[in-house]
C-alpha cells in the first residue's frame, strides 16, 4: 500500500458528558444570532460504550450450527474449510488456537456466519499474522474476541482481503499489530470494540475498490496506534482510531471515538459522500477528524472535545505557527460534479469544548496532481481521468488549472458551538484559533500555482464560510496565510466578511 501523508509545510514566512449552557454576548454591531443548542453527548457514549461490558453472545449453539472446540488447535480453519458455504460456526468458550504458523487463517466462505459463546476468544499467540482473510463475500462476525494477531504494518487482522459485505457485530477486536479490520464494500460494524491495536483500530483500504457503501455504527474506537507510527516513520501519515482511502459513500455515526494515539477519524485521499454524525470525539492526541484531498460530506451533531493536546502542544513547543486544527479539513471541499447526497461539505450543529484550535481550512498550493509536493503519490483528483495531462503547458488553461487541484471550497460551518478555556487545556499561545490558509506557491518550477493565488482563492473567492456560530472563550482568527492572525471584528469584517450572525463571549466559561 503506498503512504499518503499530509503536508503541513510551509515556507520560512474525565470522560462525563457535559451539555453547557448558551448564553453570549454579541460582539457589538454584530448581528444578533439565535443561541445554538448543543446537542447531548450522553446518547452517544451511553450506545457506544461496549469494551468495558460487551454484549455476551449464545451459551448454546443455534440449530444446525457447527461447533468449534478450543481445545483443539486450528478446529476453526479446520472445520471452516471441510464445511459449505453459509453455515454457522459457534464457538464454545475459551481461548481458540490457529496452527503455529504465520499465515495460519480462516478462509471464510461466502455467507458464512460466525457466533462467539460467553467468553469465546480467537487468540492469535502473537504468531499468526491474520484471523480472517481470503474474498468471500456477506461473511458475519458476532460476539467474538479477536486478539494477539501480529499483521505487517497497514495490513489487517480480520477481513484481511477486504471482502465485500462483511457483517462485524458486538465483536472485540483488541491488542493487535497493524490495523485490528480491514474493510470492503458494503461492510457494516456496528456495536464492537476496537481497541488498543498497534496501527489502526480499521483501515478502510481496499486495493483496486471501489470501496462503496461503508457503514461504522455505535463502536468505541479506543487508545489505538499503540506502536506510535508516526515517531516510528516521521510523516508516514499511518495512524490513528479509522483510517479511511478511497471510500464513496461513508456512515460514520454514533460512535465513542476517544484516546487514540494521533487523530480519531481520517478520511485521506478521493473520499466522497461522508455523513459523519452523532459521535463523540474526544480526548485523541491528534485532530478529532481530518478530512484530506477528499469530496462532499456532512459532519454534524458531534460532541468534539479535548483534543488534538498533544499534537497542538508539540506545534507550539517548536515555535511552529501552522494553526493545526481539531477539525481539520486539507485539500477537501464540496464538488457538484462528483455524485454524493451533498455537494458541499457542512459542519454544522457541533460541539466543540477545549481542543486545541478549532476548525483549520487548508490548501498545500504545492499539492497538485503530478506535483513532486503531492503526498497522495500516484493519485489524482477525481475530475481528471488521465492524470498525465496535468502537466505544462495544458495545466495552466481551463479546464485543468482548476481540476488537477484539489480544492478546498464550498465549506459551509454554521450552527456550531465552539468553547474555550485556556485553563483547561493549559495553554497560553497558539491554542485558541480558527482557520483559513494556504502557503506562497513555489513549487515544481512549472506550477501554475505560485505565488499567493491559492492563498487568495480559499480565503476569497471558493464559498468557504463561517456563520450564525457561537463562541465562548478567547478565540482568534487566521486568515490567508500563518501571519495574519483576526480578532473578531476584524474576522466579522472587510475583506474577510466572516461568521454574519455569529455571537462572541471571550469570557472563559461556558
Amino acid at each position: 500500500m503506498v503512504i499518503k501523508t499530509r503536508n503541513w509545510a510551509l515556507p520560512a514566512a474525565v470522560l462525563a458528558p457535559a451539555l453547557l449552557a448558551t448564553g453570549c454576548v454579541s460582539t457589538p454591531g454584530a448581528p444578533a444570532a439565535e443561541p445554538t443548542v448543543a446537542p447531548s453527548p450522553a446518547p452517544s457514549v451511553a450506545r457506544a460504550r461496549v469494551c468495558a461490558k460487551p454484549p455476551a453472545g449464545p451459551a448454546k449453539a443455534p440449530a444446525g450450527a457447527v461447533t468449534v472446540d478450543p481445545s483443539v488447535v486450528g478446529d476453526l480453519a479446520a472445520k471452516t474449510r471441510s464445511n459449505p458455504a453459509n453455515t454457522t460456526f459457534w464457538l464454545r468458550p475459551g481461548k481458540h488456537r490457529l496452527e503455529r504458523d504465520r499465515y495460519s487463517q480462516v478462509i471464510p466462505k461466502k455467507g458464512n456466519r460466525y457466533l462467539g459463546a460467553p467468553g469465546a476468544v480467537l487468540d492469535g499467540g502473537k504468531v499468526n499474522q491474520y484471523a480472517f482473510g481470503g474474498t468471500a463475500r456477506d461473511v458475519t462476525l458476532r460476539y467474538l474476541t479477536v486478539q494477539g494477531f501480529v499483521a505487517p504494518q497497514n495490513e489487517g487482522v480480520v477481513n484481511h482481503d477486504s471482502a465485500d459485505g462483511w457483517v462485524i457485530e458486538h465483536t472485540t477486536i483488541q491488542h493487535n499489530s497493524g490495523a485490528g479490520l480491514m474493510a470492503g464494500a458494503r461492510q457494516r460494524v456496528r456495536a464492537s470494540c476496537l481497541r488498543g491495536n498497534g496501527q489502526y483500530g480499521m483501515n478502510a483500504y481496499k486495493a483496486g475498490g471501489p470501496l462503496r457503501g461503508l457503514v461504522v455504527e455505535g463502536n468505541e474506537i479506543v487508545a489505538n496506534n499503540t506502536d506510535d507510527w508516526e515517531r516510528r516513520k516521521p510523516g508516514c501519515g499511518c495512524t490513528g482510531g479509522v483510517k479511511f482511502w478511497a471510500v464513496n459513500g461513508a456512515d460514520v455515526r454514533g460512535n465513542w471515538v476517544h484516546d487514540n494515539r494521533g487523530s480519531g477519524l481520517w478520511a485521506d485521499t478521493n473520499n466522497n459522500d461522508f455523513r459523519i454524525e452523532d459521535n463523540v470525539l474526544e480526548a485523541n492526541d491528534g485532530a478529532a477528524l481530518i478530512y484530506e484531498t477528499s469530496y462532499n460530506a456532512v459532519i454534524r451533531k458531534n460532541t468534539i472535545r479535548r483534543n488534538n493536546w498533544v499534537e497542538g502542544r508539540r506545534y507550539a513547543d517548536r515555535d511552529d505557527s501552522f494553526p493545526v486544527g481539531t477539525v481539520y479539513l486539507s485539500e477537501s471541499g464540496g464538488e457538484p460534479r462528483i455524485r454524493a447526497r451533498t455537494d458541499r461539505i457542512e459542519i454544522y450543529r457541533n460541539v466543540l469544548e477545549n481542543n486545541w484550535n478549532g476548525i483549520t481550512l487548508w490548501e498545500n498550493a504545492d499539492r497538485f496532481c503530478n506535483s513532486p509536493a503531492n503526498t497522495s503519490s500516484g493519485d489524482c483528483t477525481l475530475l481528471v481521468r488521465r492524470p498525465g495531462r496535468c502537466a505544462r503547458p495544458a495545466i495552466a488553461t481551463a479546464p485543468l488549472y482548476a481540476d488537477c487541484r484539489w480544492k478546498t471550497q464550498r465549506v459551509d460551518i454554521h450552527g456550531n458551538r465552539f468553547v474555550l478555556d485556556k485553563s483547561v487545556v493549559d495553554c497560553t499561545v497558539k491554542c485558541d484559533r480558527m482557520a483559513v490558509l494556504a502557503n506562497y506557491g513555489t513549487y515544481p518550477d512549472w506550477s501554475p500555482y505560485h505565488g499567493e493565488r491559492v492563498a487568495e482563492a480559499i480565503t476569497r473567492e471558493q464559498r468557504n464560510r463561517w456563520h450564525d456560530n457561537v463562541y465562548v472563550g478567547p478565540w482568534k482568527f487566521v486568515a490567508h496565510d500563518p501571519s495574519r492572525t483576526l480578532d473578531s471584528g476584524q474576522w466579522q469584517g472587510t475583506p474577510y466578511q466572516q461568521d454574519a450572525g455569529s455571537t462572541f463571549d471571550p469570557r472563559t466559561g461556558g
